[in-house]
Formats: structure tokens, sequence, C-alpha cells
């Protein structure tokens, strides 16, 4: 689940970090009153995306008819592909340092990451590229706090004395929020300091574990709407977990580790997967609807299946996903490998009712599929 900045920062004043003030404007009339409220003002694009700034999609205003005329421009346009519905007007905060800090999930292992850097507002990720020496991290046990001591200690071996001890809290804090909302990520670019040492979240972005909407339904609730294809839409209504892509080789595998892998050999091979889709045990009864979502994809030209048999049998998947095939009569080739529990049966069941000979190994049917449909492959 992602959110927009305003519902982000929210949730940082909560926890007590400081935020410039400010207010939402889903038109430029209401810009203009609290750029009059508030003086010299930026005026912020709300879209789920990094990189407003670099595309545009965030503008200071000295006066309310300035404030007026770029909430007039954001309004109703559309930014990375998403629609900008209402605009953040906040008070231009004068900055002596601007930091970048962040509490993650380790990308390796069971922690959670702080990190922090003296290069605040720009981006991270290149940062990391050319320099990593400029980016600070701290492991910590998720079963632990952030302890204050620990945070301040932090803080001062990555160089910073400016503020340490309030940057230091912010931390904390921030790490708290990570923790209680069952974030992914929290990040905080640019964290500022004022020439009165005051510490303020200018900018933030927070992600949530989208399985944590049970345990966190007044988050789920504010969390921003995820655009959706119309395939992707009516998979949501029929309980699939289907991702839509610019390729031309459709997926259809159980299990997410194995329609993941399966599309990165696509990748490899030459190819390009034309969809994600997540079908599980529920081969059998989903069948037909997730291979009608794969095929009712413009760009599918061939067809991979992927079934390997661990708590689901093979034969079983396959008994579901033949009647179908044979109830829509597809066009497209498609090609098959199996294995695991009920891989034999399967197999048979493949031959019998498609005329079909399975390959040996994912690799072989995949690279089948590629020059099928025009690719290359190894």
């Amino acid at each position: 689940m992602n959110f927009l900045e305003h519902a982000a920062k929210a949730m940082l004043s909560e926890g007590g970090v400081r935020v410039p003030a400010g207010a939402l404007a889903p038109t430029p009339d209401s810009a203009a009153r609290t750029a009059r409220r508030l003086g010299s003002v930026m005026v912020k694009a709300q879209v789920p995306m990094g990189g407003r700034g670099k595309s545009g999609g965030i503008r200071s205003s000295q006066t309310p008819d300035e404030a007026y005329r770029v909430a007039a421009e954001f309004l109703g346009s559309r930014l990375g592909g998403h629609r900008v519905a209402e605009v953040l007007v906040e008070e231009r905060i004068p900055t002596v340092s601007e930091l970048y800090a962040a509490v993650l999930n380790h990308p390796a292992g069971p922690a959670r990451r702080v990190v922090l850097s003296e290069l605040g507002g720009v981006d991270i990720e290149e940062t990391a590229r050319s320099d990593a020496g400029l980016i600070r991290t701290l492991d910590i046990d998720p079963r632990m706090d952030l302890r204050p001591e620990a945070a301040l200690r932090f803080v001062t071996e990555a160089g910073i004395g400016t503020a340490a001890a309030a940057i230091a809290d912010v931390l904390v804090r921030m790490y708290r929020l990570h923790r209680d909302s069952d974030a992914e990520l929290l990040e905080v670019n640019p964290l500022a300091v004022t020439d009165e040492g005051e510490v303020v979240a200018l900018d933030c972005k927070l992600v949530v574990d989208g399985a944590a909407g049970a345990r966190q339904p007044s988050l789920s609730a504010t969390a921003a709407p995820e655009p959706l294809t119309e395939l992707e839409k009516a998979a949501r209504g029929l309980g699939l977990q289907f991702v839509e892509l610019d390729g031309d080789i459709g997926v259809l595998a159980n299990g997410a580790g194995l329609t993941m892998t399966t599309m990165d050999v696509i990748s490899h091979l030459g190819g390009r997967p034309a969809n994600f889709l997540e079908i599980g045990g529920d081969a059998y009864t989903k069948a037909r609807p997730a291979l009608e979502l794969v095929l009712a994809h413009a760009g599918v030209r061939s067809l991979v299946v992927n079934f390997c048999g661990a708590f689901a049998r093979t034969d079983v998947m396959i008994d579901g996903l033949t009647e179908a095939w044979l109830e829509l009569q597809p066009d497209v080739p498609a090609f098959f490998t199996v294995d695991g529990t009920g891989s034999s049966e399967a197999r048979r069941m493949l031959k019998q009712r498609l005329g079909l000979e399975p390959y040996a190994t994912m690799d072989e049917a995949i690279a089948a599929a590629i020059r099928s449909a025009g690719g290359r492959s190894a």
C-alpha cells in the first residue's frame, strides 16, 4: 500500500515529527487561500510516485495568485501516469542543511535497517552507486526498539554534529512508525535542519505491506488507490493476483515464486513476459478465468504454462486447465512444463486431451515459446 505525501506526513506528525504547516487543495481557489494564510509556499502534486520534483510536480509560489496558477496547471493533469486530483500547499521553510533518512525492511535478512545520509534532497540510489560511503546504515533486530542512546550514537558516528540530538529523536520516532504500521519503507527526503536547529520532514514516502491490511484497517482506508488496468480490475474481482505487462509471452504458473522465476527466465532468454498471474492451488477451480485473463492481453503471441507440484498436485491442475482449454479453443501456441507430485498423470493427460508433449525443463519450454512469438532465445 502506497500513501500520498500528505497522508504519510499526517502519520509522522501524529508520531511527534515536525512537518511544514499546510493544507490539501482540491481547487485553485483553495490553494490561493492557503497561500494567503502561509505566505511563500510550495505547491506539490499529490500522486503516489517518487521524483516529483524532477518531473515538475513540485513548484514554489511567492504569492496567492501564483499558487492559484500553479494549482490550476497541476489539477486534472497527469504525472507519472497518475491523475492529479489534489495539491498540497505548504509553508516554505528556509534550511541550513538537508539530510536523507529512512527505515526499511532489510533486503537480505530479518532486520529493520535505518539509513542516514547528509546528502538529502537528491536521488539516493544515484548517491549509493557513486559513493556508498556517504550513506550510513544501522541494522536492528525487528523484535527490538531503536533506543534513543543508540540513535544518537549512530547520528554522531555518521559525522553529523548540527542538531544531532534532534535528528536522533526523529529516527527513533520514524522507527516506531515503521514498526507500528507494518511498513516496508518509511522515507523522509529531505529531512531539513533550520537555522534555529529544528528538524523538519519536508517530504515523506510511506509504503506498507499489502498483506497487513487486516491488521491495519485505518491505514488501508487512507492508502492511495492503486491504478489498475481493466484486466487487473477483472482479476481482482475473481480473487486472482494478476499484473498486466507489455510483453508478448503469456505466463500461467502456480505459486508466486515459480511465476516470478518463469518471468525472469523469459527475460534472461531474450523474451518479454506479458503478465504476472499467481494461480496457486486454485488452478483447478479458476483455470478458465485465469486462462481467459492471460489470453485477453492483446499482445500475447505464445503461452508458457509452468506447473510444479508440492502442496498442490499437478494432475489436478492440468485437469482443470485442459478442460478450460478445450472449452475456449484458443489459437495461441502453448508450451508446457510439469514437474512434481502427480506429474506422470499430468503429462499423460496433456498428450491424451491436447496432443501436447510437455518439455523436459522450464528453460526448453520458454525458449520454444520465445521462438514461436518471433523473439530470440538462448
